[in-house]
């Protein structure tokens, strides 16, 4: 087998399946991400993952005194209720979203510059399945 044609036996392994759920995901965040733009709402990370109910993911972000941010999730059509939580560094929970869908936002300005804890959480699933995950920290 030649160089080029293992490249893309390896990448048709990798790269299947396991991320057409995160693939889902990521396009409903970019499009509240193109949106956002039009508020001057400006990207400061992105991500994604693929969680099963009741996973959670924790993202460490420098959060800067004087920017509202704006914590955005999409999850894809296995999500049924994803969860968004802000704790600060000593965890103390400063805030969370209070729906139960796929689509989770969460507002904050912070008092003062300092590593702040998002957590994403998976609270339901279509029932033995993954649900791929996107998350977004937006500011202005």
């Amino acid at each position: 087998m030649g160089l080029i044609s293992g490249f893309v036996v390896f990448m048709a392994l990798f790269s299947g399946a396991a991320n057409a759920d995160e693939k889902e995901a990521d396009t409903c965040l970019r499009t509240k991400i193109w949106a956002g733009y039009d508020e001057n709402w400006a990207v400061r990370t992105a991500t994604t993952a693929s969680l099963s109910a009741e996973e959670h993911r924790v993202y460490l972000v420098t959060l800067y005194a004087g920017n509202e941010y704006k914590l955005v999730v999409c999850g894809d059509s296995n999500a049924t209720n994803l969860d968004i939580v802000l704790h600060d560094a000593a965890g103390q929970e400063l805030g969370r979203d209070v729906t139960s869908d796929r689509e989770p936002v969460l507002l904050y300005t912070p008092p003062q510059t300092e590593t702040y804890y998002v957590v994403v959480h998976a609270a339901s699933v279509a029932l033995g399945q993954k649900a791929g995950v996107a998350m977004a920290v937006t500011y202005r």
